[in-house]
């Protein structure tokens, strides 16, 4: 061989070596455990991790038994390796380069692996990422199927990034498992940070640390997913809605659509463009907007640093001094007067997108440890307007002096499976009032009431009139609420659900209503009409009108405002706020698009709901009475359960509503309350009935009977059938006694229920429906056989069924 061309060669293999090296270290790397790979629902490509993997002794592949309805896409959650002993990735990657690495855990069924035994440790380039870890107990406490944890390593002298997972040995039969991995170089957007109330007598070089992305959040706009990040880093932006509290929630607004967001020195890679298109102010009442903060909590590990970023970008000033606000976290001063965040000053122009560090450190205390973001205007500063602004944050943790990124699990609280056989589960009902409450209502509302006690003394401190504005007397026909003076004697508890809920002036309900038209009734209830509105420029809500002849009104208004106001779940129905106002009381609730579960049972002609959206519905609904049941401090009892309660969003995501009737306190722990029958015929607990002692197995037995509606798609009392058919709930128990349960069930649906599934199903609901409640199971343990029941459907459904 010729010298020239022995050197031409040499160039072309060092050419393939390098860009093989380029294509590991620099584009994205995703893989899809235990699978030869795909594209997700995003149209990105997974590969296989086996090249990946070089120590694997205890390695098995697996795939999940049971696909839950909340999952955005297959890949890479069907597919999984476990590993019964030490394993090892290895990558190779650009020395001084900082990467993020995402994990991807679905714990679900494993064939003969119990998924309740899998407790174990993560670590990547020799720092401890996850220790003792369960992503079961993690995904329960967060009612969440799956779980994605990210993190992001500083650049290090390495050419090689080893990630090891060990089973834990600190429990029986334990075991690792993962379903997806990502590695991506990204750029360093970290620099120094001073802590927060400190000043910048202490800074952190951000740059130099091993972060966990906790939260990153779009204020105000919709979940950004992975395809449309910037930076090619596939990051998700999730709604900031469960996250925001305080006196009121503030308003949504968006820029113009001819407004050039100009990045200028910025670097794209920071947050997308949707971003900084959308952000939560106060409002234009400057009045109100000095008397309240915009306030978000997060829930976070105690014992580490954290950075919070801020995204801000001005698009409605275009002048310095016409907004500026303070910023605190955790009470301390992170940005405020006489130097505020004045965006137009900093950025000097509009559509001008900066963000801002801040770190804080969380220590241990009593409760859970939070992050609490506040914001108000700098009235000191006599800018022209009044007014906060944010339109985006994300919260990093920072890694320990040890290397270690690692927080505990969440306590298994009453929320948590404990396995009792095979087949048969149970949730813990009962509750230690010294744990903290994971993901708990009561949680939230402890939180909420500390934001708003430690406001009020910063703005006392601060020489500004703290806001205690309360109630204004209940009106209507009743005035057993009013004292001579006109002051209100039930206010309190209403006055305390304000701080949680969004007050509207009666104006505002009107004019979204459009003077209540009769076009916009979309229901009608014992409390008063439904209607459909319009707020914030575009937002669709249900808007419940109190009839104001109705005595009972005034009960079940400060019933749902007190109840709802303090709870937040995917599967409630969600209040958005309240109006006492103009002689009217109106609840605002979410829009719920798609209307009643009855409507789609029985009402509708033109479509019938198939098994397998039944099945998630009654699935949904479940988790929902699930959560009342054991979820916050205190057991809350629906009392009206039926299909016309349980309301399905765009998405056919179940939402159970209506909760004027409940029925919560203390004494509830002591396993009933005597109070006076109500609810509806039809679904009455006889025991309950028969007794007038209310207990959560009221609500189980109500259930059942939505249950066998969706079943056979008739209402649960029929006075125009024979006799022993009227009551749905007798007449279903008869036949599965008699088991001729198969010819009353509904025809469009015969044929295409497995028999298995079809058993567990209604063996599920005629022991919701034992005529005592001590027979009756729990709501935990209706759940797991639903989730059961919609598993064995699953297997079969693409013979059973054409979805």
């Amino acid at each position: 061989m010729k010298e020239g061309q022995h050197s031409w060669l040499s160039i072309v293999w060092f050419c393939l070596i390098c860009n093989a090296f380029v294509l590991v270290s620099s584009q994205p790397l995703a893989l899809n455990c235990n699978s030869k790979g795909g594209k997700d629902e995003d149209g990105r490509k997974w590969e296989p991790d086996e090249k990946y993997l070089k120590s694997s002794n205890g390695s098995t592949l697996v795939q999940a038994g049971y696909q839950d309805p909340s999952l955005l896409s297959k890949i890479p959650y069907m597919n999984a390796r476990i590993f019964t002993s030490l394993a090892t990735y290895e990558f190779r990657i650009k020395s001084e380069e900082r990467y993020l690495i995402r994990f991807h855990f679905y714990p679900s069924g494993y064939s003969k692996f119990n998924i309740s035994n899998s407790y174990f440790s993560v670590t990547a380039g020799g720092v401890t990422l996850m220790k003792n870890f369960s992503a079961e107990i993690t995904c329960k406490a967060l009612t969440q199927a799956y779980l994605v944890r990210e993190y992001s390593l500083a650049p290090s002298d390495s050419k090689t990034l080893t990630i090891t997972f060990t089973p834990s040995k600190n429990y029986t039969n334990s075991f690792a498992f993962i379903n997806g991995i990502e590695l991506i170089a990204m750029p360093n957007l970290f620099g120094m940070t001073g802590m927060v109330g400190l000043g910048y007598l202490k800074e952190i070089d951000v740059s130099l640390e091993n972060l966990q992305a906790m939260f990153r959040l779009n204020v105000c706009g919709q979940t950004i997913p992975p395809s449309k990040d910037s930076g090619a880093m596939y990051r998700i932006w999730y709604n900031d809605d469960p996250y925001i509290f305080g006196s009121t929630l503030g308003i949504c607004t968006g820029a113009p659509k001819d407004l050039k967001i100009d990045y200028g020195k910025s670097l794209r890679s920071t947050a997308p463009e949707d971003v900084y298109r959308t952000a939560r102010s106060m409002g234009e009442d400057a009045g109100l907007n000095t008397k309240f903060n915009l306030t978000w909590i997060f829930q976070v590990d105690a014992n580490f640093i954290y950075v919070v970023r801020f995204h801000f970008c001005e698009f409605v000033y275009d002048s310095p001094n016409q907004r500026a606000f303070n910023v605190y976290i955790n009470n301390k001063s992170a940005q405020v007067a006489p130097h505020p965040v004045d965006l137009i000053d900093w950025t000097r122009k509009k559509g001008a997108p900066i963000y801002k560090d801040y770190a804080v450190h969380v220590a241990d205390g009593p409760g859970d440890a939070m992050i609490l973001i506040q914001m108000t205007p700098a009235t000191e500063m006599k800018t022209q307007f009044h007014d906060s602004l944010l339109n985006g944050v994300e919260i990093f943790k920072l890694n320990d002096g040890n290397k270690n990124l690692a927080g505990r699990n969440p306590h298994p609280s009453s929320m948590l499976l404990k396995a009792v056989t095979e087949q048969e589960r149970s949730f813990d009902t009962k509750s230690d009032n010294n744990n903290a409450v994971i993901a708990g209502a009561a949680a939230a509302f402890v939180l909420v009431a500390l934001t708003v006690l430690a406001s009020r003394k910063r703005k006392q401190e601060a020489g500004v009139e703290a806001h205690t504005s309360s109630w204004l007397p209940v009106r209507g026909n009743s005035h057993s609420n009013e004292s001579k003076d006109g002051k209100s004697h039930n206010s309190h508890a209403l006055a305390l659900a304000q701080g949680l809920s969004r007050h509207f002036f009666i104006s505002e309900i009107r004019q979204s209503t459009k003077n209540f038209d009769d076009s916009n009734v979309i229901g009608v209830g014992g409390f008063g009409n439904v209607y459909k509105g319009v707020i914030d420029g575009g937002t669709k809500v249900a808007i419940k009108r109190s009839n104001p002849t109705s005595e009972q009104g005034i009960n079940e208004f400060q019933t749902e405002v007190d109840m709802l106001s303090k709870l937040r779940h995917k599967h409630l129905v969600s209040l958005i706020g309240f109006c006492e106002d103009g002689g009217e009381m109106c609840l605002v609730y979410d829009y719920m698009a798609l209307g009643t579960l009855r409507e789609h049972l029985y009402s509708n002609e033109e479509a019938h709901l198939s098994w397998k959206q039944r099945l998630e519905i009654c699935i949904g609904a479940a988790r929902g009475l699930h959560y009342l049941h054991t979820g916050a401090k205190y057991t809350i009892i629906h009392r009206d359960v039926k299909t016309t309660n349980i309301l399905l969003d765009e998405k056919w995501v179940a939402k159970v509503s209506d909760f004027g009737l409940s029925k919560t306190g203390p004494e509830m722990n002591q396993g009933h309350v005597s109070t006076v029958v109500k609810g509806s015929f039809g679904y009455l607990d006889p025991e309950y009935f028969r007794r007038q002692q209310l207990t959560e197995k009221s609500d189980v037995y109500s259930f059942g009977v939505v249950l066998f509606e969706a079943l056979c798609a008739r209402p649960a009392l029929n006075p125009k059938l024979p006799k022993e058919q009227v009551s749905l709930a007798d007449w279903a128990r008869h036949c599965h006694k008699k088991g001729t349960l198969e010819e009353i069930i509904d025809p469009h649906l015969k044929g295409k229920i497995k028999p298995e599934c079809l058993k567990i199903f209604a063996d599920t609901a005629v022991k919701c429906l034992s005529d005592q409640g001590i027979q009756r199971p729990h709501m935990g343990d209706v759940l797991w056989n639903l989730e059961f029941a919609l598993q064995m459907h699953g297997t079969t459904e693409a013979s059973t069924e054409a979805e």
